[in-house]
């Protein structure tokens, strides 16, 4: 038997700040990047109930630990909840459960800051949010903490949701946030973009996208997802977190492919490799980037890892017990 340390999402989420999640998953990336093994997403769908299994992994060798997600998402709950198993790199026992549902807007925010750190122009000021969900709240927190934005700008459909945003990020950062009217509103002059939504559609226009911009999109994590036009994918340089996982289900890439805009040679390095030296990513101030950022594990494991050190600091969570497969298979 091994002792494993349980924690909750009430355990973890008053252990780290926003910059605290960018300087583990960057590390990881950079791990990735050097050639640790990470996996994209493989995914079970369900019609009736209508809902999806998801789980994705990778093994950071410098961090010492291996795991993932593993989530269902919709059923009969019309939920999600996710399950983060943590393995010890070296000797293959299990370290820790995490119910990972509170990491999880600062995990994949902290993947886009890196991206952020990585692909955007130094002098970038200026930021366009579309959406106003948790993902697009944790977007901004983190990528905060790597560009001294002055302005922010957020658009989506409902607008209370949007003056609630505006109203917080005003409040939370040294910048002036506002709700806008429009998509083409928030892109007019922005720097970055965020788009963190839902949308099976693009959620703004390849015109209203500036030479010198860099665009963070995190919803085409399924091939019918098409938050960016295709036409942006095509004329940008695009970096996802993982190559494999974007000629599998990244939505926009993909209806660029359809399009005859791209073909696989479009994605020019994955995040790792950027972050690693391995590719210059962004070359000029009029370029165009985007990061399509549809989720791995390498993020999770980067951030469930720096959790699990810090709660044991802490004394925070339960111990349970885990068999090993000899001791369960022989009954010794």
């Amino acid at each position: 038997m091994t002792d494993t340390l349980f924690l909750t999402s009430a355990d973890v989420d008053d252990l780290a700040e926003p910059a605290d999640y960018v300087a583990a998953v960057r590390e990881g990336y950079r791990q990735v990047g050097e050639g640790a093994p990470a996996e994209p997403r493989t995914k079970l769908g369900s019609d009736d109930p209508p809902g999806m299994l998801t789980t994705y992994v990778a093994l950071l060798p410098e961090t010492g630990a291996m795991g993932g997600y593993t989530y269902s998402a919709g059923f009969g709950e019309r939920d999600a909840w996710f399950m983060t198993p943590l393995f010890d790199a070296e000797s293959g026992e299990p370290l820790a459960l995490l119910d990972g549902a509170s990491m999880n807007p600062f995990k994949t925010g902290a993947a886009g800051a890196v991206a952020v750190d990585a692909l955007a122009r130094e002098d970038a000021t200026e930021v366009a949010v579309i959406g106003s969900g948790s993902q697009a709240r944790g977007q901004l927190r983190a990528a905060a903490t790597v560009r001294p934005f002055e302005a922010v700008r957020v658009f989506s459909p409902t607008a209370e949701n949007r003056e609630s945003f505006a109203a917080e990020f005003d409040e939370r950062l040294d910048a002036d946030a506002r709700a806008v009217a429009s998509a083409s509103e928030a892109l007019a002059g922005a720097d970055v973009v965020i788009t963190a939504t839902t949308a099976s559609d693009p959620v703004i226009d390849d015109a209203d996208v500036e030479p010198g911009t860099h665009v963070t999109a995190m919803g085409q994590y399924a091939p019918g997802k098409n938050e960016l036009p295709p036409e942006l994918v095509a004329r940008a340089t695009y970096v996802p977190d993982l190559r494999d996982r974007a000629t599998r289900d990244a939505g926009s890439f993909l209806a660029a492919v359809e399009e005859g805009l791209v073909d696989e040679d479009g994605v020019v390095a994955e995040l790792g490799d950027v972050v690693a030296g391995a590719h210059p990513g962004r070359t000029s101030d009029e370029e165009v980037t985007v990061f399509d950022s549809g989720g791995t594990g390498i993020e999770t494991v980067a951030a469930a890892h720096m959790l699990y050190e810090r709660a044991r600091e802490a004394g925070r969570g339960e111990t349970i017990a885990f068999a090993p497969a000899s001791e369960a298979l022989t009954g010794k």
